[in-house]
């Protein structure tokens, strides 16, 4: 484990990156850049299940924590997920208060959510380390509740309070989307909308997370109140890599 709930109730800023190729190898290569958390998506990425595994072992020696977004809040998405072994779970398009309860609740064994219980599971060390695992699982496993949608913005305060939602992460295409201004992100409506997540967090001692589009938006957001930032992914890096290479070698071109 590397922490990143309790460093984040310290208030440590926390920055990430997605995994959005299904790869194990770039997710090894990202997890060791320097990142203080990974996110591994099986909502919108090229994986599944059986890869995000694949990627889980690669990171395991790595330095970043590892996150996984899951497809919905269904018990047995999130659970299998855990039991891989993932720090953490996003769960999006949440828009109330029951919705979260849902996805919290997979997190956690009783009493405190219902989560199935199985020992032999690759997060428990197959079995040595289930005890340990059981009673840290609790402080130790991150619940990322994402707000991307204008419904979620009338239930900011009753998501935040829940036990076992650490952060909002906001969405900010979806969120945008949803307002009526995709991709305007100065829009007043947008900006409003931060200051309510924020707020909302604050008042409930919940971190907020959100995905940059540009590093150089970093300190407006931190600004803010934001603590829990992602920026770039592996599929992003590849294919700017790649681009740019190209370029440089067509440039010779007569």
């Amino acid at each position: 484990m590397k922490n990143l709930k309790k460093r984040l109730q310290q208030g440590e800023a926390l920055n990430g990156c997605w995994l959005n190729l299904g790869s194990p190898l770039t997710a090894e290569i990202v997890g060791n850049a320097g990142y203080d958390w990974v996110l591994i998506d099986l909502e919108h990425g090229a994986g599944n299940e059986k890869d995000a595994l694949s990627q889980l072992q690669a990171l395991q020696s790595g330095t970043a924590g590892v996150i996984v977004r899951v497809e919905s809040t269904d018990r047995r998405r999130v659970q299998r997920t855990l039991d891989m072994g993932a720090e953490g779970i996003m769960c999006p398009q949440i828009e109330n208060a029951t919705d979260a309860q849902i996805a919290v609740d997979g997190m956690h064994y009783s009493p405190d959510g219902k989560r199935g219980v199985a020992k032999m599971v690759r997060a428990t060390g197959f079995g040595k380390e289930f005890e340990s695992y059981r009673q840290g699982s609790k402080e130790n496993i991150l619940g990322v509740i994402q707000i991307e949608t204008s419904e979620a913005l009338n239930h900011l305060d009753e998501i935040a309070a829940l036990d076992g939602v650490d952060v909002l992460f906001i969405g900010p295409s979806d969120l945008t989307m949803s307002l009526g201004i995709f991709g305007q992100l100065n829009h007043p409506l947008y900006i409003d909308a931060l200051k309510a997540i924020v707020t909302a967090a604050e008042k409930a001692g919940k971190a907020v997370g959100i995905l940059l589009f540009d590093p150089g938006d970093y300190k407006t957001y931190y600004d803010m109140g934001i603590r829990f930032m992602a920026c770039g992914s592996d599929a992003t890096f590849v294919a700017q890599g790649a681009k740019n290479m190209a370029k440089a070698l067509n440039s010779n071109k007569e």
